[in-house]
């Protein structure tokens, strides 16, 4: 379970745009700094407006929408059944017929996650589709391949680790690191998703404020 590849921008055009309803942009004092690779630097006043407009709400603080993320994602399907809950956000997702039957490389444990105590049927079910593979891989077999897929995905276990590429921003990721972070899945959610959130540049000024 990962985040990997993390690409940020808009910082510049969000902050200018938030001071449009009261024309105050002669006030903007953010910069880009040449020397730490063109890292932008949100100034003093820019940030005591950005966090009053997160203080007001989120028809406000529209400008966390324009601040976007781009990450590659590689977590469990029972855990993109859930982020899925949120929809401002894209996501290009790998193909679960390539990864699990098209595909060279043996289907193993290692595609899944699994509670130790369910170590054995993990393992039932993994050489099950390994043996499904093997067979779609077959040339010479005659098991119409649709079938074999079908059979696949009705045994594939909601540990399967799925990645997507995923295009979101620090409105939506604010929403949900305020209501995952004490989450019953803590693996998931709270050392994963919140540790990541946690690294990314202004979070604990923008998506972690609470005023």
């Amino acid at each position: 379970m990962k985040f990997e590849n993390t690409e940020i921008w808009g910082f510049e055009h969000a902050l200018r745009g938030m001071r449009n309803p009261k024309n105050s942009w002669d006030r903007i004092d953010s910069f880009y700094d040449g020397n730490l690779h063109n890292h932008y630097v949100i100034g003093a006043s820019d940030m005591k407006l950005a966090q009053n407009l997160i203080k007001a709400g989120g028809e406000h603080s529209k400008f966390m929408r324009m601040i976007h993320v781009s990450v590659d994602v590689d977590m469990p399907r029972y855990w993109w059944s859930e982020a899925d809950t949120y929809h401002f956000n894209t996501k290009n997702s790998c193909s679960t017929m390539h990864k699990l039957l098209n595909n060279d490389n043996p289907i193993t444990k290692d595609l899944f996650v699994w509670c130790e105590e369910d170590e054995d049927i993990v393992g039932a079910v993994v050489n099950r589709l390994e043996s499904l593979r093997q067979e779609y891989k077959n040339p010479t077999y005659s098991t119409d391949k649709n079938r074999l897929l079908v059979r696949a995905k009705r045994l594939l276990m909601e540990g399967f680790l799925q990645m997507r590429t995923w295009d979101t921003n620090y409105a939506e990721l604010r929403n949900m690191y305020f209501q995952r972070r004490h989450h019953r899945l803590k693996e998931e959610w709270v050392d994963t998703f919140c540790r990541w959130v946690e690294s990314l540049p202004y979070a604990e000024e923008l998506i972690m404020y609470e005023g």
